[in-house]
């Protein structure tokens, strides 16, 4: 498959528990109750985790190219779940939290724009970054939309 596409199967077990096929293995996910029984996780908590993981590893790759020090970054993903005016639950935002050991100012006004998975979700979900030191010094904060 081309490097500019991706491929992912899905397979329903038993009620709302499903079988993700991606090439490298898979993965069980499930509703929280009360449709399933909360045994793995749920679609919405995966897109938080897909932005969470695509910001962390957008940061260092500019840290590794700004060769900044980039051990053991850790990050954080809360988010929102409300109802629409129709009453239909819908995502109404992600806040993301890096911790870095150490942030360029380079890397910080770039490597938001650079997330493939945040940039394409922010089109429809409001997304917060927020970048700190392990002492929790705030080094960037972007508003979501």
């Amino acid at each position: 498959m081309p490097k500019d596409q991706f491929s992912v199967d899905i397979e329903q077990l038993e009620g709302f528990r499903f079988s993700v096929h991606f090439p490298e293995g898979d993965l069980i996910t499930d509703e929280p109750a009360p449709l399933g029984t909360g045994k793995g996780p749920h679609a919405a908590e995966l897109l938080a985790a897909a932005v969470c993981n695509c910001l962390t590893a957008s940061l260092l790759f500019c840290l590794n190219k700004s060769r900044v020090a980039s051990e053991h970054l850790t990050a954080q993903a809360r988010g929102r779940i409300e109802r629409d005016p129709n009453g239909r639950l819908r995502i109404a935002g992600i806040d993301v939290t890096l911790v870095a050991p150490e942030a360029t100012a380079r890397c910080l006004g770039l490597f938001e724009n650079f997330c493939t998975v945040t940039e394409s979700v922010r089109a429809g979900i409001p997304v917060t970054v927020t970048v700190t030191g392990k002492d929790g010094q705030v080094f960037h904060k972007s508003p979501g939309l």
